[in-house]
């Protein structure tokens, strides 16, 4: 089995502020993981850091996405590095960093062949101009933008676009009412609900991705993971945290007891400042 090498990806490019003058902290997930001793934990090789251009917090009128110029150039410098690990033979394992950086992923992987995408995430992150006036910010959209739905610059970089086939597509762990599921699965993604995890059980749904995503006809899949797919009864330190999600242990529901209403909240890379 190949080694595995850690990279960070440090980037919170595809959020808008939390609040006004007030940078997305995502940034800090990779050298928190690493504070845990995951490097050595795993057992790792530790290849770095890929440094993210300056996040510029003010939307840019008339720009499709924030930060779309980073982002773009960004995406082609993470790809190049995760390259390098895998013509080394090595597995890569990146740290955000928020959801964009699949884009980065996404194309180191079309540049060698056919890969499958196991998207485990608590939201669809399929937001895309053909349906939603609130596009902007591509950690809301990365799952529309590695499947070719979106800005040209992020969607077809060096013509290589769309990066994942739909049919090469699992996303599990959504919630039931995400708004953009019947439309992923129209164009033929496959999607496993939150729901149906904790009724199916992880490794019957385990199962399923892996006869989804491998196979002869491809040259390997790439597992993308946002912790949101958790419940934020155990893991509140998210984005965007949602209840009825997975806990550790056998993806059984969690009672949630913040006392503050959420159904009022808005997601930080949802709508354009």
């Amino acid at each position: 089995m190949a080694q595995f090498s850690v990279i960070d990806a440090p980037s919170n490019l595809g959020l808008r502020p939390p609040a006004p003058g007030v940078v997305p902290g995502v940034y800090k997930l990779a050298g928190a993981l690493r504070d845990c001793g995951l490097v050595s934990r795993i057992g790792a090789e530790d290849d770095g850091v890929v440094t993210p251009p300056r996040y510029l917090p003010d939307y840019v009128e008339g720009e499709e996405t924030r930060n779309g110029d980073g982002l773009a150039r960004y995406s082609v410098t993470l790809a190049d590095r995760i390259g390098l690990l895998i013509d080394r033979g090595r597995m890569p394992v990146v740290l955000g960093g928020d959801c964009s950086i699949l884009i980065g992923c996404a194309l180191s992987l079309r540049r060698r062949g056919r890969y499958g995408l196991a998207f485990l995430d608590g939201h669809g992150d399929f937001r895309h101009p053909g349906n939603s006036d609130a596009v902007c910010a591509a950690a809301g959209e990365d799952l529309a933008i590695v499947s070719g739905r979106g800005e040209d610059r992020l969607v077809n970089l060096e013509g290589l676009g769309p990066y994942f086939a739909d049919c090469d597509i699992f996303a599990a762990g959504m919630r039931e009412a995400n708004e953009f599921m019947a439309e992923m699965q129209e164009y033929g993604i496959e999607v496993v609900t939150a729901a149906r995890i904790r009724t199916s059980g992880t490794r019957e749904v385990a199962g399923q991705i892996r006869a989804r995503v491998s196979g002869a006809q491809f040259d390997g899949f790439w597992v993308h993971l946002d912790l949101d797919i958790l419940d934020a009864g155990v893991m509140p330190a998210v984005d965007s945290p949602e209840t009825d999600g997975l806990d550790f242990d056998r993806g059984r529901p969690i009672v949630w007891r913040r006392r503050r209403s959420e159904s009022g909240r808005r997601r930080h890379h949802d709508l354009r400042p």
